[in-house]
């Protein structure tokens, strides 16, 4: 089991702390903020694997490369392409990828979707996408349980579709689910990764 520490809006003196503490997975989603942390963090002698959580925009791939060991929030095959382009540039060791699921299917919202109606985020042609590409190694799945959804069913509906994904792809076998309010349903359901923020760093002033 490993702990992603989630670290939006903190210092990068806190990210320090933590490493101090044990720590040795951070998660951050926005790329500007993420950049300039994990380049303080490592001007402290501080050396961790990052974790990039958020959505992602193609045009933010080149930049998101250059530091991250893990995107966990692919979901779409273009967007598989544009991180495929830069990290076969930029890299000189496979990215790490997860690809995001949307386990209601909710087009609004992040995350692939596993029913074909969308043949750029169908969830088995970006799996296919990111294990064919150069520069990308295909590590398994991440989800955020929806709202409306009791959590024993949103990670039970993950786990299944986890399963389908390590079926295809052996290697994929990183399910990266849960965060303070339900990462205990998540580990009953398989969870590889927990993404804790508050429970570690307590409520943020202020949510970007």
């Amino acid at each position: 089991m490993t702990l992603v520490a989630v670290t939006k809006t903190y210092p990068a003196s806190d990210v320090v702390l933590l490493a101090g503490l044990g720590v040795t997975d951070v998660g951050e989603n926005k790329d500007q903020e993420a950049a300039a942390k994990a380049a303080a963090v490592r001007a402290e002698g501080v050396a961790l694997r990052w974790h990039f959580v958020g959505r992602l925009q193609r045009n933010k791939a080149t930049s998101v490369v250059t530091y991250a060991d893990v995107v966990e929030s692919v979901d779409s095959t273009r967007l598989a392409g544009a991180l495929s382009s830069a990290a076969a540039r930029l890299r000189d060791r496979p990215l790490d990828v997860l690809v995001q699921v949307s386990i209601d299917g909710d087009p609004t919202r992040g995350g692939a979707v596993a029913d074909g109606t969308d043949p750029d985020r169908d969830l088995w042609r970006v799996a296919a996408a990111v294990h064919e590409a150069d520069g990308l190694r295909l590590g398994g799945v991440m989800a955020v349980a929806p709202r409306e959804w009791e959590p024993e069913r949103a990670f039970a509906t993950l786990a299944g579709l986890a399963d389908r994904l390590r079926a295809e792809h052996p290697g994929a076998t990183a399910l990266s689910a849960g965060m303070s309010g339900d990462l205990e349903q998540a580990v009953r359901h398989g969870a590889t990764h927990v993404r804790i923020g508050t429970s570690l760093l307590g409520m943020r002033n202020t949510l970007r």
